[in-house]
């Protein structure tokens, strides 16, 4: 499951809750995205604010709300839920962070190139 896989880590190495930010590079620009963990499941979105278009993170794999119950950015604020990435306060209400489809074999974490090169491509149309 590695030659159109990116091998992300496995579910042991992530906090719960908690995250960890990524880079994918392919070309002359990297994809920026992240993974939440809540329990048994993990999450993956494009590391980009919809209401500004910058990084959620000052700090890395700092994404979540003290209480790890949603992801913030932390530049304006804004708090969205971790389980589809809905906005439910701050500057952008009713927006959603940019999903990124993963996979899990066993405890191992995947997304897949193409998910990748997708999400990467909507990025740049915004630059």
């Amino acid at each position: 499951m590695i030659g159109d896989h990116f091998s992300l880590c496995s579910l042991d190495d992530m906090p719960d809750p908690g995250a960890r930010q990524f880079l994918w590079e392919e070309g002359e620009h990297p994809l920026a995205f992240f993974l939440v963990r809540q329990r048994n499941e993990v999450f993956a979105y494009v590391n980009q604010c919809p209401h500004a278009g910058h990084q959620l993170n000052w700090m890395p794999d700092r994404f979540l709300t003290r209480d790890g119950g949603l992801i913030l950015c932390n530049s304006h604020g804004a708090r969205f839920r971790i389980h589809d990435g809905f906005c439910v306060e701050g500057p952008c209400p009713g927006e959603n962070l940019r999903p990124i489809a993963i996979e899990m074999k066993g405890e191992k974490i995947f997304a897949r190139k193409e998910e990748l090169r997708a999400a990467l491509e909507v990025v740049l149309r915004f630059l």
